[in-house]
């Protein structure tokens, strides 16, 4: 399925963080399935650090389109340090402040923290 155009329902910034992974579409509703890439948080970037798959997915509703419930599916990474055998995950606070990330999106993911 193509999921370029559904990009543009994102709030901004989301894909300096995330790829589109899948949509699914029906009638009354719209999915986007969203992964955060596979590129480790600046405050771990000298440290040995390994991707250890994904934290469950959040559902999120987003603002409607054209009569249909829109809603996000976000699947966040997790990272072990390898140093001190500990998961990590991308500091949302941190990438609110220096990103061009809605406050409104970045809010709901620090709130997930």
């Amino acid at each position: 399925m193509e999921t370029n155009g559904y990009r543009l329902l994102l709030p901004e910034g989301t894909l300096d963080y995330f790829n589109i992974s899948d949509v699914k579409e029906s009638s009354t509703e719209i999915t986007i399935y969203l992964e955060e890439k596979n590129e480790v948080p600046k405050e771990y970037s000298e440290s040995k650090v390994e991707s250890k798959g994904f934290y469950d997915p959040i559902t999120v509703q987003d603002f409607p389109i054209r009569g249909k419930k829109v809603y996000l599916n976000i699947r966040r990474r997790r990272w072990v340090l390898k140093d001190e055998d500990c998961y990590v995950s991308r500091n949302w606070k941190l990438v609110a402040q220096g990103s061009r990330m809605t406050q409104e999106f970045a809010s709901f993911l620090k709130e997930l923290y």
